[in-house]
Parts: C-alpha cells; sequence; structure tokens
C-alpha cells in the first residue's frame, strides 16, 4: 500500500513538474507609442514574437501612445503587475524628452530617474525580471546636431547608470542608433533611414529594434 501511494505521489509531483515546465515565459514590452506600434504587421514586438518558441515564450505590448515614465507607473499594476510577467522590457523617455519642448509637459531628470527606480522596485518586487531600454532618436541627424541630442544623452546615461545599480541588462538604443546613423545616413537625413517621422520606427528600425532585444529577452 505505501508502495502504491509513493508510487502515485511520484507520478502526481512530475505531472505538476511537467506542468509548470511546459508554462511558456510572458514578456510584457511596456513603453509609449514606439511600443504600441511594435505589435503591429512590421512592428519590433511581432518581430520579436515570430523568432520565438511559442510554445516557450508569450509575447505581449503594453504601449500607449504620448506616455511618459509616471503614466507608466500609474498603470503599472493594471498592465504589468496583474498579469505576472516572467519578464518585463521597458522602453520610455522619448515623450519624457520631446514634450519638454513641444508641450512643456516633459518630466525633469530627477523625477524621471525616481519613478524608473519605482517601476523597477515594483516589478522585482512580484518576482518578474526587467530589461531596461535607453530611448532612441529625436531626429536622425549625426549625434549631437539635433535639437534634443544633449537631452537625450542625458537621460540615456541615467538609465545605463539605473542599470548598473540595480545590475540589470541594458538594450542600448541610443547607442546602437547613433552607431548607425554614423554608418547608414551619409546625407544627413533627420528621417526616413530607422524612423518615418524622426521618432516613430519604419521597418528597419523595427528591425534593429528587434534585432538587439532578441538575445536579451532569450
Amino acid at each position: 500500500m505505501r508502495t502504491l501511494m509513493n508510487t502515485i505521489l511520484i507520478g502526481l509531483c512530475l505531472v505538476i513538474f511537467t506542468s509548470m515546465s511546459l508554462k511558456p515565459k510572458r514578456i510584457i514590452f511596456f513603453g509609449d507609442s514606439i511600443t504600441q506600434q511594435g505589435v503591429s504587421k512590421m512592428g519590433y514586438i511581432t518581430l520579436l514574437k515570430k523568432s520565438l518558441d511559442s510554445s516557450k515564450y508569450e509575447v505581449m505590448g503594453a504601449g500607449i501612445g504620448g506616455n511618459k515614465i509616471y503614466d507608466l507607473y500609474l498603470r503599472l499594476e493594471d498592465d504589468v503587475l496583474n498579469k505576472k510577467p516572467d519578464l518585463v522590457v521597458i522602453y520610455v523617455g522619448i515623450n519624457d524628452v520631446w514634450h519638454k519642448q513641444s508641450s512643456h509637459t516633459g518630466t525633469d531628470y530627477d523625477k524621471y530617474l525616481k519613478f524608473y527606480q519605482a517601476l523597477i522596485n515594483k516589478i522585482q518586487g512580484i518576482g518578474s525580471k526587467v530589461v531596461l531600454c535607453t530611448p532612441s532618436v529625436i531626429g536622425e541627424k549625426k549625434d549631437g546636431t539635433n535639437e534634443m541630442d544633449a537631452d537625450l544623452n542625458k537621460y540615456a546615461e541615467g538609465i545605463r547608470q539605473l542599470a548598473a545599480k540595480n545590475n540589470l541588462p541594458v538594450c542600448d538604443l541610443r547607442k546602437v542608433f547613433a552607431e548607425y546613423e554614423a554608418n547608414h545616413n551619409p546625407e544627413d537625413k533627420e528621417k526616413d533611414v530607422l524612423t518615418k517621422d524622426r521618432v516613430h520606427l519604419n521597418e528597419k528600425g523595427n528591425q534593429l529594434v528587434a534585432e538587439q532585444l532578441l538575445p536579451l529577452v532569450k
């Protein structure tokens, strides 16, 4: 009888372990309109989804146009924490810089970093892993000649420091985009290389972001 019970218990344990191991890892991409458009037909999230085994990974987008860091903080619980992700990729910062000039509703640097750290703390608090992304571009001319390059570089460096402080991986899109523009934008165009409007990604931009994120989300 004892042997039979032991066999049943072992069998139940194997079933539970197998079902847990087969559960796909849930990845949520959390951000603004760049992430919102990332789920479109040729968006970077869609490209990543196609590159990942659907039996091992569940990929979700949680981007809303116009969002800044504090918008992400306000909807964090509903759009991220309640879905219990294994990994959250945070890609935000363009509007925090851009809106300072366009509508005077951007986010001061110190507040930006404090909200960002609060996001990290809350996501890690439920046991999820985090990948940070630096903001890419507001204009595609060579680095230093677009109007908001200095601010973008400052905010990107702040994210790198947060990544180092929290021992987190960082997808340094600011650096990657600057290097790509230096090598592939000989006419020094302000759009139509990696973006369609100086900010939002075109097909090549989405492909570049997907290529950079793939090894990190794996």
